[in-house]
């Protein structure tokens, strides 16, 4: 196994030191996604979202709850109004009352109600006359239900599936934001890098090719001006020498910070040179981006969420009402025993209602104000959407032209550094001047710039569509994620 793949395997003790040679974009990609602060960050929101989903899938399910007062003691004056006489009375009271209830509720979210099935046992100890009391209910069911209200848990079975969903792709589309943002840091320092390199290499010229001129100058064959010509190329490419490592060295800070990685210095970048001979097809492109990521879904829930706000606008106009029911076993007695003990029926429903007269037109301006949201929603997605399209034929055409300006930008590198070395060797025998090599020099680092340039802009073009389709067009697969290992 080579250094970089122990150092991913590193990542997941929290510590990593990097010690290989090279390092390909591949491995930069893996160790982002691995140990970035902003992967970590998307894993954070993505796991967020999973509990969110998680609650309200237990909302659905039936839920045992324990409720009661111990050791409520009281001991106070209260008053008291004989039934008889009417007279209120100031007597001393000296009571502690316990209670427990024990529930089994479960929502329906059909209808909004909810539905319970409850044992209630209450004791009260009266001090002062040494007595104690107990009210049992063994078994009750109740079930409350409201008439024409805003049934919000049918609502969020509508919209909490298509939060998840959303909440899965845009945990890929932020992997794919961390892979661009890496692509974009990996190929600033391969910029960087060549340039360092290459004024290395210049300096190493440009002193053999001073020697030659100084030797030429003894013999006469060339002039005091070319002499100090070379000199002046010589200390300007010695001082970009150290310009470069300066600039180098703040690249690859920036890259491997954002890998937070440490001990890097020996690290060298090796450039995607193959580029892959792709085409993609502007439909294609669509269906996947249509089929894959979450523009869709998140139309769909900005929909659901307007229709959600005007059916709960009109839910709130009018009348409002609210059935509740119970029907169980009840029994009072002076022992435990005896509150269990031939048990009587116990019935009781109910229906409450309100209804405001008159409110000023409130109500129905809610409603309308809900209707007009909507409306002004569906067209503002109707127009984002055709953006959305055109913004996705604009990239398909972008991206297309890069392998052929890549395979431009080669061979005229290629082209700039074979002129340079004939110019060089020319120079060497005295049949151009400083000024030429100068020239063919700088057309020779402008074409390296330009063939980095152009290898950056297909990688960042493919990766852009790879995040707005979430599908490896290389390989020809959807992009995936265990999401099971990912909540472990």
């Amino acid at each position: 196994m080579n250094k970089i793949g122990i150092c991913i395997i590193g990542l997941l003790m929290g510590n990593c030191y990097i010690e290989a040679q090279t390092l390909t974009l591949t491995d930069a990609i893996k160790i982002a996604q691995e140990n970035s602060l902003d992967a970590q960050i998307a894993r954070f929101s993505f796991m967020s979202k999973y509990w969110q989903y998680r609650s309200f899938k237990a909302e659905l399910l039936p839920s045992v709850n324990l409720g009661g007062t111990l050791g409520n003691f009281n001991h106070s004056v209260v008053e008291t109004r004989d039934f008889e006489s009417g007279r209120v009375n100031q007597v001393n009271n000296n009571t502690m009352a316990n209670f427990l209830t024990l529930s089994l509720d479960q929502k329906i979210a059909a209808t909004g109600g909810t539905i319970s099935l409850q044992s209630y046992l209450y004791r009260l100890d009266q001090f002062d006359y040494k007595e104690k009391n107990y009210n049992s209910q063994p078994l009750r069911i109740s079930y409350t239900q409201g008439l024409r209200s805003f049934n919000s848990l049918k609502w969020e079975k509508k919209t909490a599936p298509v939060e998840y969903q959303i909440a899965e792709r845009n945990y890929i589309s932020a992997m794919q934001d961390v892979t661009i943002k890496v692509t974009s840091l990996f190929f600033n320092v391969l910029a960087t890098q060549s340039d360092y390199k290459q004024s290395l290499a210049t300096v190493e010229d440009r002193e053999r090719l001073y020697e030659i001129s100084k030797n030429r100058l003894n013999l006469t064959t060339t002039t005091k001006s070319e002499v100090l010509q070379m000199e002046l190329s010589l200390l300007n490419a010695r001082m970009a020498v150290k310009k470069n490592k300066i600039t180098l060295d703040e690249a690859m800070y920036d890259l491997f910070s954002y890998l937070r990685l440490a001990d890097y210095e020996n690290a060298d970048l090796l450039p995607p040179f193959t580029i892959p001979d792709i085409l993609i097809s502007t439909d294609d492109v669509l269906q996947k981006a249509i089929n894959n990521s979450s523009h869709g879904l998140d139309q769909k829930l900005q929909i659901l969420e307007a229709q959600k706000a005007l059916a709960q606008a009109k839910a709130n106009k009018g009348i409002q009402m609210t059935l509740s029911s119970e029907v169980g076993f009840s029994q009072t007695g002076n022992t435990f025993g005896a509150a269990y003990s031939h048990l009587m029926d116990n019935e009781i429903i109910g229906l409450s209602l309100s209804l405001p007269i008159f409110d000023w037109g409130v109500s129905k301006g809610k409603v309308k104000m809900a209707q007009a949201q909507l409306d002004m929603v569906k067209t503002q997605l109707e127009q984002s959407h055709l953006d959305y399209v055109q913004n996705l034929r604009k990239k398909v055409t972008q991206f297309n032209v890069q392998p052929t300006q890549c395979k431009d930008a080669l061979r005229a590198q290629d082209i700039a550094v074979e002129r340079y070395e004939i110019t060089r060797k020319r120079y060497e025998a005295g049949a151009v001047s400083v000024t030429e090599l100068n020239t063919a020099q700088q057309e020779m680092e402008s074409a390296k710039a330009q063939y980095i340039s152009q290898l950056s802009s297909f990688w960042n073009d493919y990766y852009t569509l790879q995040k707005a389709t979430l599908y490896d067009w290389k390989n020809k697969k959807d992009l995936i994620v265990d999401f099971e290992s990912l909540i472990k």
